[in-house]
């Protein structure tokens, strides 16, 4: 049985996690257009600035796929896609950690049957499995980052895992906020069919995937 103390951890957790969701989703809902403007007022420090607040993200749960376009408005698709990727890794680091930290009785536990099958897999496989996950649209970004820091996967996996997964997701959003500047009808149907092929292609890869290998797929229910 665990300790009182234990119980009460993960309780507070639970409550804090929930009262900074209610708050992200009560007042920071702001236009991607204002995050824009917001972010480029700082001038040369701009990319310093998104960055930071990407890899904090996380911690307020401020969703992901809007910073993404806005960094696309503001920097364009490269240089906006080459930020994202810092500031989504960098979160995604710093989501592994707290997870890590706060759920070290989670990840060192001696699991039995399935999941000690799963922390075995994850604990050699890590690289690719989060790389699938990243690539492919299952689960939400930052849940992803925080089970595998209460996982036994090593964090050079993760990382690694992490860094190229994103890349194709966030140049389509990038990209699709860049376009929104062009103002050119073209320029935003491209991103738009772009946009579409890196949601789709994912799916179609997972469903293939699952198809060749049912266990992993029964892994992530």
């Amino acid at each position: 049985m665990k300790h009182p103390k234990v119980w009460f951890k993960w309780f507070a957790i639970v409550i804090v996690v929930g009262l900074l969701i209610w708050f992200s989703r009560s007042y920071l809902d702001f236009k991607v257009e204002e995050i824009r403007d917001w972010i480029l007022s700082f001038g040369i420090l701009a990319p310093i600035v998104y960055m930071v607040i990407y890899t904090i993200r996380p911690l307020i749960f401020f969703p992901a796929s809007v910073l993404s376009i806005a960094g696309g408005l503001a920097f364009g698709s490269l240089f906006g896609t080459f930020y994202t990727v810092i500031g989504a890794t960098g979160g995604a680091v710093l989501s592994f950690i707290v997870a890590r930290k706060l759920g070290k009785s989670i990840a060192n536990k001696d699991w039995q049957g399935k999941g000690r099958k799963l922390q075995e897999q994850l604990e050699k496989n890590g690289f690719f499995y989060v790389l699938f996950f990243r690539f492919v649209p299952l689960f939400n970004f930052d849940l992803i980052s925080y089970s595998a820091g209460l996982s036994k996967i090593r964090f050079t996996s993760f990382f690694f895992g992490t860094l190229i997964g994103i890349i194709p997701g966030t140049f389509a959003y990038n990209f699709l906020g860049s376009s929104l500047v062009s103002g050119d009808p073209k320029v935003i149907a491209i991103a738009v069919v772009v946009f579409i092929l890196f949601s789709v292609i994912p799916i179609l890869i997972r469903n293939r995937v699952t198809k060749k290998d049912p266990t992993l797929d029964e892994n992530t229910k």
